[in-house]
Protein backbone atom coordinates (compact mmCIF):
# COMPACT_ATOMS: atom_id res chain seq x y z
CA UNK A 1 0.00 0.00 0.00
CA UNK A 2 1.37 3.42 -0.93
CA UNK A 3 2.22 5.89 1.87
CA UNK A 4 -0.42 8.35 0.69
CA UNK A 5 -3.08 5.65 0.67
CA UNK A 6 -2.06 4.50 4.16
CA UNK A 7 -2.46 8.04 5.47
CA UNK A 8 -5.82 8.45 3.76
CA UNK A 9 -7.15 5.17 5.17
CA UNK A 10 -5.90 6.04 8.67
CA UNK A 11 -7.61 9.42 8.69
CA UNK A 12 -10.80 8.03 7.16
CA UNK A 13 -10.95 5.19 9.70
CA UNK A 14 -10.59 7.58 12.65
CA UNK A 15 -13.26 9.85 11.15
CA UNK A 16 -15.62 6.88 10.74
CA UNK A 17 -15.18 5.97 14.41
CA UNK A 18 -15.65 9.59 15.45
CA UNK A 19 -12.23 9.70 17.13
CA UNK A 20 -11.05 13.23 17.86
CA UNK A 21 -7.25 13.49 17.90
CA UNK A 22 -5.16 16.38 19.23
CA UNK A 23 -1.44 16.58 18.38
CA UNK A 24 0.99 18.36 20.71
CA UNK A 25 4.63 19.42 20.15
CA UNK A 26 4.70 18.40 16.50
CA UNK A 27 7.77 20.66 16.16
CA UNK A 28 9.76 17.82 17.76
CA UNK A 29 9.10 15.42 14.85
CA UNK A 30 12.30 15.07 12.75
CA UNK A 31 11.60 15.79 9.10
CA UNK A 32 14.79 14.79 7.29
CA UNK A 33 16.11 11.85 9.32
CA UNK A 34 15.11 8.20 9.64
CA UNK A 35 12.92 7.80 12.72
CA UNK A 36 12.20 4.97 15.14
CA UNK A 37 8.89 5.75 16.86
CA UNK A 38 8.50 4.38 20.40
CA UNK A 39 5.03 4.57 21.97
CA UNK A 40 2.82 3.23 24.74
CA UNK A 41 0.13 0.84 23.58
CA UNK A 42 -3.42 0.10 24.75
CA UNK A 43 -5.61 -0.10 21.65
CA UNK A 44 -5.69 -1.66 18.20
CA UNK A 45 -6.15 1.94 17.02
CA UNK A 46 -2.66 3.00 18.09
CA UNK A 47 -0.83 2.33 14.77
CA UNK A 48 -3.62 4.06 12.85
CA UNK A 49 -3.65 6.97 15.28
CA UNK A 50 0.12 7.48 15.15
CA UNK A 51 0.17 7.30 11.35
CA UNK A 52 -2.46 10.03 11.13
CA UNK A 53 -0.81 12.15 13.86
CA UNK A 54 2.74 12.03 12.48
CA UNK A 55 1.46 12.48 8.93
CA UNK A 56 3.74 9.73 7.61
CA UNK A 57 3.37 6.08 6.81
CA UNK A 58 4.87 4.08 9.70
CA UNK A 59 6.02 0.45 9.42
CA UNK A 60 5.00 -1.09 12.74
CA UNK A 61 6.37 -4.25 14.26
CA UNK A 62 3.31 -6.17 15.46
CA UNK A 63 2.66 -9.27 17.54
CA UNK A 64 3.44 -12.70 16.12
CA UNK A 65 -0.17 -13.92 16.23
CA UNK A 66 -1.26 -11.14 13.87
CA UNK A 67 0.74 -12.82 11.15
CA UNK A 68 -0.97 -16.15 11.83
CA UNK A 69 -4.67 -15.22 12.00
CA UNK A 70 -6.38 -15.14 8.58
CA UNK A 71 -7.87 -11.77 7.62
CA UNK A 72 -5.91 -10.09 10.44
CA UNK A 73 -2.68 -11.09 8.65
CA UNK A 74 -3.82 -9.62 5.35
CA UNK A 75 -5.04 -6.46 7.06
CA UNK A 76 -1.86 -5.65 9.01
CA UNK A 77 0.55 -6.52 6.19
CA UNK A 78 -1.40 -4.48 3.64
CA UNK A 79 -1.17 -1.56 6.06
CA UNK A 80 2.63 -1.90 6.07
CA UNK A 81 3.10 -3.64 9.42
CA UNK A 82 5.47 -6.58 9.80
CA UNK A 83 4.46 -9.32 12.27
CA UNK A 84 7.25 -10.58 14.52
CA UNK A 85 8.56 -14.09 13.95
CA UNK A 86 8.19 -17.01 16.36
CA UNK A 87 10.20 -16.69 19.62
CA UNK A 88 13.22 -18.67 18.44
CA UNK A 89 13.77 -16.29 15.48
CA UNK A 90 12.05 -13.16 16.77
CA UNK A 91 15.01 -10.95 17.67
CA UNK A 92 17.04 -11.75 14.57
CA UNK A 93 14.05 -11.30 12.26
CA UNK A 94 13.04 -8.02 13.94
CA UNK A 95 16.53 -6.56 13.64
CA UNK A 96 16.83 -7.56 9.97
CA UNK A 97 13.46 -6.18 8.87
CA UNK A 98 13.59 -2.98 10.91
CA UNK A 99 17.19 -2.21 9.89
CA UNK A 100 16.36 -2.58 6.20
CA UNK A 101 13.38 -0.24 6.57
CA UNK A 102 15.38 2.39 8.46
CA UNK A 103 18.17 2.24 5.88
CA UNK A 104 15.49 2.94 3.29
CA UNK A 105 14.62 6.04 5.36
CA UNK A 106 11.20 4.68 6.31
CA UNK A 107 9.64 5.43 9.69
CA UNK A 108 9.50 2.34 11.90
CA UNK A 109 7.20 2.02 14.93
CA UNK A 110 7.53 -0.20 18.02
CA UNK A 111 5.50 -0.77 21.19
CA UNK A 112 8.08 -1.85 23.81
CA UNK A 113 5.44 -2.83 26.39
CA UNK A 114 4.62 -5.88 24.27
CA UNK A 115 1.23 -7.58 24.30
CA UNK A 116 0.39 -7.24 27.99
CA UNK A 117 -1.36 -3.81 27.93
CA UNK A 118 -3.42 -5.01 24.97
CA UNK A 119 -4.69 -8.03 26.89
CA UNK A 120 -5.09 -6.50 30.35
CA UNK A 121 -6.97 -3.28 31.04
CA UNK A 122 -4.54 -0.59 32.14
CA UNK A 123 -5.08 2.99 33.22
CA UNK A 124 -4.65 5.63 30.47
CA UNK A 125 -2.04 7.49 32.54
CA UNK A 126 0.28 4.54 33.17
CA UNK A 127 2.96 2.91 31.04
CA UNK A 128 4.37 -0.55 31.67
CA UNK A 129 7.94 -1.78 31.70
CA UNK A 130 9.76 -1.50 28.37
CA UNK A 131 11.50 -4.37 26.65
CA UNK A 132 14.92 -3.23 25.43
CA UNK A 133 14.97 -4.69 21.93
CA UNK A 134 14.26 -1.31 20.32
CA UNK A 135 17.29 0.25 22.05
CA UNK A 136 19.60 -2.51 20.78
CA UNK A 137 18.16 -2.01 17.29
CA UNK A 138 18.69 1.77 17.35
CA UNK A 139 22.28 1.51 18.60
CA UNK A 140 23.23 -1.41 16.36
CA UNK A 141 21.65 -0.38 13.06
CA UNK A 142 24.09 1.08 10.50
CA UNK A 143 21.87 4.13 9.95
CA UNK A 144 23.12 7.72 10.04
CA UNK A 145 21.31 10.46 11.94
CA UNK A 146 18.74 8.08 13.41
CA UNK A 147 16.24 9.69 15.77
CA UNK A 148 14.40 7.64 18.39
CA UNK A 149 11.13 9.49 18.98
CA UNK A 150 9.06 8.80 22.14
CA UNK A 151 5.35 9.43 21.63
CA UNK A 152 2.65 9.29 24.31
CA UNK A 153 -0.94 8.34 23.49
CA UNK A 154 -3.09 9.89 26.20
CA UNK A 155 -6.80 9.16 26.00
CA UNK A 156 -9.24 11.16 28.06
CA UNK A 157 -12.45 9.72 26.69
CA UNK A 158 -12.81 6.18 25.42
CA UNK A 159 -15.18 3.29 24.99
CA UNK A 160 -14.19 -0.27 25.95
CA UNK A 161 -15.60 -3.41 24.41
CA UNK A 162 -14.68 -6.26 26.75
CA UNK A 163 -15.95 -9.26 24.78
CA UNK A 164 -14.06 -8.90 21.52
CA UNK A 165 -11.94 -12.04 20.93
CA UNK A 166 -11.54 -15.04 23.27
CA UNK A 167 -7.92 -15.34 24.41
CA UNK A 168 -8.03 -19.12 24.06
CA UNK A 169 -8.76 -18.68 20.35
CA UNK A 170 -5.62 -16.57 19.91
CA UNK A 171 -3.56 -19.24 21.69
CA UNK A 172 -4.34 -21.59 18.79
CA UNK A 173 -2.46 -19.26 16.47
CA UNK A 174 0.34 -18.38 18.90
CA UNK A 175 0.77 -21.03 21.62
CA UNK A 176 4.11 -19.42 22.58
CA UNK A 177 2.36 -16.40 24.14
CA UNK A 178 1.57 -17.14 27.82
CA UNK A 179 -0.84 -14.20 28.00
CA UNK A 180 -3.23 -16.10 25.72
CA UNK A 181 -3.25 -19.23 27.86
CA UNK A 182 -6.08 -18.09 30.10
CA UNK A 183 -9.83 -17.69 30.20
CA UNK A 184 -11.37 -14.39 29.24
CA UNK A 185 -11.47 -12.07 26.27
CA UNK A 186 -9.09 -9.80 24.40
CA UNK A 187 -10.52 -6.31 25.02
CA UNK A 188 -10.89 -3.64 22.37
CA UNK A 189 -10.53 0.04 23.29
CA UNK A 190 -11.91 2.71 20.97
CA UNK A 191 -10.74 6.25 21.61
CA UNK A 192 -13.28 9.03 21.43
CA UNK A 193 -10.95 11.89 22.39
CA UNK A 194 -7.20 11.38 22.54
CA UNK A 195 -4.00 13.41 22.79
CA UNK A 196 -0.85 12.44 20.90
CA UNK A 197 2.11 14.07 22.65
CA UNK A 198 5.56 14.13 21.07
CA UNK A 199 8.53 13.70 23.39
CA UNK A 200 12.13 14.82 22.97
CA UNK A 201 13.93 12.74 20.34
CA UNK A 202 17.04 10.78 21.31
CA UNK A 203 19.67 11.04 18.58
CA UNK A 204 21.91 8.09 17.86
CA UNK A 205 25.33 9.73 17.46
CA UNK A 206 28.62 8.08 16.47
CA UNK A 207 29.72 8.46 20.09
CA UNK A 208 26.74 6.49 21.38
CA UNK A 209 27.29 3.78 18.79
CA UNK A 210 30.92 3.48 19.91
CA UNK A 211 29.79 3.18 23.52
CA UNK A 212 27.43 0.37 22.50
CA UNK A 213 30.36 -1.61 21.14
CA UNK A 214 32.47 -1.13 24.24
CA UNK A 215 32.24 -1.69 27.96
CA UNK A 216 29.50 0.92 28.29
CA UNK A 217 27.04 -0.97 26.05
CA UNK A 218 24.71 -1.95 28.89
CA UNK A 219 24.66 1.59 30.26
CA UNK A 220 23.84 3.26 26.93
CA UNK A 221 21.04 0.74 26.25
CA UNK A 222 19.59 1.51 29.69
CA UNK A 223 19.94 5.26 29.07
CA UNK A 224 18.01 5.12 25.79
CA UNK A 225 15.32 2.84 27.25
CA UNK A 226 14.88 5.05 30.32
CA UNK A 227 14.79 8.23 28.20
CA UNK A 228 11.88 6.93 26.12
CA UNK A 229 10.02 5.42 29.08
CA UNK A 230 10.53 8.58 31.17
CA UNK A 231 9.42 10.91 28.40
CA UNK A 232 6.24 8.92 27.77
CA UNK A 233 5.45 8.55 31.47
CA UNK A 234 5.88 12.28 32.05
CA UNK A 235 3.76 13.21 29.03
CA UNK A 236 0.99 10.86 30.17
CA UNK A 237 0.91 12.55 33.57
CA UNK A 238 0.78 16.05 32.09
CA UNK A 239 -1.23 15.27 28.96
Amino acid sequence: MSPDRTLLISRSFLATLGTQMFLHREDRIPQESPVLVVSNHRSFLDPILLTAALDRSIRFACHHYMGQVPVVRELVTSFGAFPLASPERRQQDFFAQATALLQNREMVGVFPEGAEPMVKFTQPTTVGKFQRGFAHLALRAPVRNLAVLPVAISSFKEQSVRSAIPLKLLSLFDPSEPLFDRAGWHPVIVYQRVNVLIGRPYWITCERQQQYRGKQAKAVVAELTEHCHGEIAQLLQTG
